[in-house]
């Protein structure tokens, strides 16, 4: 099987899956298919990893690419997938908690077991394909696709208030959507006019396409407000904590681990290589949102007395400083960006499951109600101190990694590079310290009030199988990142050389007048061309 095959069967097993599973009946079937599937879908993902070849140019396709035309009739639409160094990591975090998040549910679901497992693979495909699309509109139709599964299974399977929580998460994010499409419609008319197609929403003719300035503005809201809702960005966040809230454990782990990355990611795939002077021009009032949020989302994240509202404030705080390193500008601060994606996706991921499982003990999410369990659950214990200090980023552990590049590279910020607002945004990682200790003294230690803690069953074997490869990563990438950071720097070196190059031809050309400048590789790397997409017409 060729590579391009092997991307395409990665993306679709899960939804074939779910296919399967609907046509089982015992709720011990649906597990384990559910199980084998998404295992069996990570195994085949690791041979993204070792097929990337960090060095190749993907500036004219994407490796291990499949270009299959879609609409005819003047219009360039296609199915058009591959892997790059902006999306390998995402689609391997996905892939990676496609098991996990099956077994953290094995006993945390108690009906409607086909449809639950139905609609988690089938968010699973949608995820792959929104990482893996090069093309625009193949991008929206599985952006979309992630909402459907995701606002049922808050909706069925989450808490008491979970149809208020699922009805503000699907309005919030349809706005946004719609406000997108369009933006995708314009541009598709105007690049592919430009590029003499009539239409277009090819990845790579939209980037050489030059909007001009004055509709760079506009283009940026409709966009950037579909992402920054997704993310999501200060003020735009207030979805979020009651759809973490009230979505089961695997609802949660999802929604944090890869849904929130959407829009990041969309961010940096989308609105910065395509609206370059919009998007330096707005960096510092993004880059202030997002150091508010960073502050905000601590502050509100203590007040808490729900641990898992707590932690879902948290997100608020972590991806403040991910839209913080996007706008910067700069190598390391967008390659801190890109890995502390994944980084946030692990220990927040970890920090999830582990309050499902407190949850499943003892049927309360309170702080108030625990207190004195680490004697009883040293296990657990162990886990939730690990998944704390990455997520403060304690030096040695995955969070400090991306939090460290974002400062250094954003105070070095041609764009947002004010000392006094990188030093407020560096009270983040001593709140995020703040909050999540208290949180862990008042769940883990101090004394016992409550009869039920003294005889608290601590981890099982099925419960650290899905903890282990977690903590693993965050002690990997903690130690020793750079092989993660060796497979994204040449990638966010083109985006970012072919933004500002393409800023700068915008601006020297006429007003109103489009330009063209395609995808740039860095030049110190020796260039060697991907295989060819399915279609050797693409381009």
């Amino acid at each position: 099987m060729d590579a391009a095959a092997l991307l395409n069967l990665i993306l679709f097993l899960p939804a074939l899956g779910a296919l399967a599973v609907l046509a089982l009946g015992s709720v011990s079937a649906i597990r384990w298919t559910s199980l084998a599937v998404t295992t069996v879908t990570f195994a085949l993902s690791l041979a993204l990893w070792f097929g990337f070849d960090p060095a190749a140019s993907t500036a004219t396709a994407p490796q291990m690419a499949t270009r299959l035309p879609w609409f005819g009739g003047g219009f360039d639409v296609s199915y058009y997938v591959g892997v790059d160094g902006l999306n390998l990591l995402l689609l391997l975090l996905t892939t990676l908690l496609g098991p996990i998040v099956v077994l953290s549910s094995w006993t945390y679901i108690g009906k409607a077991h086909k449809g639950y497992y139905a609609l988690l693979l089938l968010l699973e495909t949608g995820v792959l394909g929104v990482f893996a699309a090069f093309d625009l509109f193949l991008f929206y139709v599985f952006f979309e696709l992630t909402l459907i599964p995701m606002v049922f299974i808050i909706g069925i399977w989450g808490g008491e208030d979970r149809i208020y929580a699922a009805t503000k998460f699907v309005l919030y994010t349809l706005v946004g959507s719609l406000l997108m499409l369009v933006g995708v419609i314009w541009l598709g008319f105007a690049a592919g006019d430009a590029a003499g197609v009539g239409f277009t929403t090819d990845w790579y003719k939209l980037v050489a396409y030059g909007v001009p300035a004055s509709t760079q503005l506009w283009l940026f809201g409709l966009f950037g407000l579909a992402f920054a809702i997704k993310v999501p960005l200060f003020p735009l966040h207030t979805w979020l904590p009651d759809a973490h809230t009230q979505a089961p454990t695997g609802g949660s782990v999802v929604l944090a681990g890869v849904l929130l990355k959407m829009g990041t990611y969309g961010l940096l795939r989308f609105v910065v290589p395509f609206f370059p002077n919009a998007s330096q021009t707005l960096a510092m009032p993004i880059a202030i949102l997002a150091v508010i949020g960073i502050v905000y989302g601590a502050m509100v994240a203590f007040a808490q007395t729900d641990v898992k509202k707590l932690v879902a404030y948290s997100s608020v705080s972590h991806l403040g400083f991910v839209v913080l390193g996007l706008f910067a500008f700069t190598t390391e601060a967008v390659q801190g960006a890109l890995i502390q994606m994944v980084n946030h996706g692990l220990s927040t991921g970890a920090l999830f499951l582990i309050i499902g499982m407190l949850y499943e003990r003892r049927h309360t999410r309170a702080m108030a109600d625990f207190g004195g369990i680490a004697k009883s659950v040293p296990a657990l214990t162990f886990f939730m101190l690990l998944s704390v200090f990455a997520s403060a980023g304690l030096p040695g552990l995955n969070g400090f990694v991306g939090e460290f590049m974002i400062l250094v590279g954003s105070w070095n910020s041609p764009t947002v590079g004010q000392p006094w607002l990188i030093a407020i945004a560096t009270t983040g990682v001593i709140f995020a310290a703040v909050y999540l200790l208290w949180m862990v003294y008042r769940t883990f230690f101090g004394p016992v009030t409550h009869e039920a803690n003294r005889t608290m069953a601590d981890l099982n074997g099925r419960e650290i199988a899905l903890l282990l490869p977690l903590a693993a990563l965050m002690i990997w990438l903690g130690m020793g990142p750079a092989p993660f950071l060796a497979r994204s720097e040449m990638a966010v070196r083109s985006i970012l050389a072919t933004s500002v190059a393409k800023a700068e031809a915008v601006d020297a050309a006429e007003p109103g007048v489009a330009v063209s400048v395609p995808v740039i590789w860095p030049e110190a790397v020796a260039v060697r061309a991907p295989a060819a997409p399915a279609d050797h017409g693409a381009h």
